[in-house]
């Protein structure tokens, strides 16, 4: 259970300000999320990653030489909005083109689609990067559909690694999407997670067994059994794995053993002993693994186990120094990131000013005024039912509708009051009311209701 916390609302927010104090030396925060030391890099292809907080270190832990160069922040198990994206990605932007990566989840598609078009509207070339590892979300048949879990370590460190060699857009777009198609992930949950400032968790699982192929956000697995051992749980993770090798893959690979969030490190050491025998006595050559913690969910106890088969241009990548919170390794050669960024955390703004808008006329007014109204209206009734929502939405998700729809309505409805405060009329009220919605929510009902 969460329980170190002042304001469930602002949990996310303060979690990710209290990140950048603590790593001010290497990261400074923005609106939406951060940007590390000396970004933007003039020449230089920018990654940015993001997706939903409760995470960590995804996303904000990703951010550093050798890796991503800045990451977006969402709410709790929610998308970050599109303004938030292209903020971020105009903020990273040094002129050689942006490439954004995110998991694949429908609230993240949609956000961080409508932010590339924004960014490309705007001049910036904007490539979409959706990481879909997990063998349990789809069939294998249909790669592109599946969820991306700690599958984005591999794939967003050989996309940073690539760029911070000074590849192309197109040469890092191709190594990352390559990296993407030889990346399999497969975990298993011991127990649910609770939101910041709920009582119960989001969803359960019965003592004395694990939940196989659930979702980093609670969504449904593929079955439940009884626990194993050790050694028994390297060969569930390790074989379901081998067995969609890619086509010509070669036998070296880098492994990544992925901590949920309470699954304690001596139990990922003891089950890593286990994993590294399994995987050679199939024959396959362990390149750096990497052991640890690196996409959690919440309080949740469980481990993942990832695979990235290696050719020599993405074991080089792979291999290549990092300098990130949530990844060490190597020799950093050169002077460290001095280049001033173009612009102070103050003074990065979203996209340049739109045109001035003919005044409203005053039957515009009018309904703006009476489209706040209805708003408002529409906001109660959402708040009352956030519960139910939240219930229903957990039978088959992650339970966090009902809250996403209450706190998104509510923005909407401050939103619109002010510009019809302000005199604006029905378009105006409604824009301000759907980028109100958006920001606020996120996830999949932030960008459709917005």
């Amino acid at each position: 259970m969460t329980v170190i916390l002042d304001d469930a609302a602002s949990f996310a927010a303060t979690a990710l300000r209290g990140f950048c104090s603590a790593n001010a030396g290497s990261v400074r925060a923005i609106p939406g999320g951060v940007l590390r030391a000396g970004a933007p890099k003039r020449g230089k292809v920018a990654l940015v990653v993001g997706g939903g907080s409760g995470h960590y270190p995804a996303f904000a832990g990703y951010v550093g030489r050798g890796l991503a160069d800045g990451a977006v922040a969402g709410d709790i198990f929610a998308s970050p909005s599109a303004r938030h994206i292209a903020d971020v990605g105009r903020a990273a932007s040094g002129g050689a083109g942006v490439i954004l990566g995110f998991g694949n989840y429908a609230g993240d598609v949609l956000h961080f689609g409508l932010a590339a078009q924004r960014l490309r509207a705007e001049g910036i070339d904007t490539r979409l990067l959706a990481v879909s590892d997990d063998v349990a979300s789809a069939p294998a048949d249909q790669h592109t559909k599946r969820r991306g879990i700690a599958g984005d370590l591999a794939v967003f460190k050989i996309a940073g690694a690539a760029a911070e060699a000074g590849a192309s857009l197109d040469a890092v777009m191709r190594l990352a999407e390559h990296a993407n198609a030889r990346t399999r992930s497969f975990g298993v949950a011991f127990s649910g997670c609770t939101l910041p400032g709920s009582a119960a968790p989001l969803f359960t699982v019965k003592p004395g067994t694990m939940g196989v192929g659930l979702g980093i956000h609670g969504e449904p697995g593929i079955a439940e059994q009884p626990l194993v051992s050790a050694t028994e749980l390297a060969r569930l993770l390790a074989d379901r794995l081998l067995a969609e090798a890619p086509a010509q893959a070669g036998a070296r690979v880098a492994p990544i053993l992925n901590g949920l969030g309470c699954s304690k490190w001596e139990e990922l050491f003891v089950l890593w002993t286990a994993v590294e025998a399994r995987l050679r006595a199939a024959g396959l050559e362990l390149v750096e693994p990497a052991v640890g913690e690196f996409v959690t969910s919440l309080d949740m106890a469980g481990c993942s186990l990832t695979l990235t088969w290696l050719d020599a241009n993405l074991e080089n990548l792979w291999r290549a120094p990092v300098d990130a919170p949530v990844l060490k390794r190597g020799a950093l050669v050169g002077a460290m990131d001095t280049e001033a960024p173009a612009e102070s955390p103050a003074q990065v703004t979203p996209a340049a000013a739109a045109p001035a808008e003919e005044p409203a006329s005053a039957a515009s007014q009018a309904h703006g005024a009476c489209l706040a109204g209805l708003l408002r209206k529409l906001a109660n009734a959402l708040a009352a039912a956030e519960e139910e929502l939240g219930a229903l939405d957990a039978l088959a998700g992650d339970g966090d509708h009902g809250r996403g729809m209450a706190r998104g309505s509510a923005a909407a409805a401050d939103a619109a009051g002010q510009a019809a405060a302000a005199h604006q009329g029905a378009g105006g009220v409604l824009k301000a009311a759907a980028d109100g919605w958006a920001e606020r929510a996120g996830g999949t009902s932030g960008a459709l209701w917005g």
